[in-house]
């Protein structure tokens, strides 16, 4: 199970990469590995907006339908339609091809709710 340092993180299992005010989101190799394999994705529409802790979209797989929550508030300003044609890439390479959204932070004080990767490993292994 990987957890990247350079990537911050959610309790629903989001990541986030922080690049000025612009953070990727996906969803961790915990949670693609819990939820085995991906046969559906659901994102918003470039231009929308997405509220921290409030949903965003919807994973399916073939144990189980997972909401997707927003580790930030902000506009999406890129969404990964390669991902939406072939979300089974969520379970080969959730930290790189996998990426689902792109989003301006409207709040950037929202950053310090997220865990860092120690943290999030911890977080994980307690939730077993």
């Amino acid at each position: 199970m990987e957890f990247p340092k350079d990537l911050k993180y959610t309790k629903e299992h989001e990541w986030v990469r922080i690049e000025s005010n612009i953070v990727t989101v996906g969803i961790t190799d915990y949670a693609q590995d819990s939820l085995g394999d991906v046969v559906y994705l659901e994102l918003p529409e470039e231009g929308a907006t997405v509220t921290k802790d409030e949903t965003f979209g919807v994973v399916e797989s073939v144990k189980a339908v997972s909401d997707l929550f927003s580790p930030i508030s902000g506009t999406v300003i890129e969404v990964n339609d390669a991902l939406v044609d072939n979300p089974e890439v969520i379970n080969d390479d959730p930290y790189g091809d996998a990426w689902m959204l792109k989003v301006e932070m409207s709040n950037s004080g929202e950053l310090k709710d997220l865990l860092t990767a120690d943290e999030y490993k911890k977080y994980v292994e307690e939730e077993k």
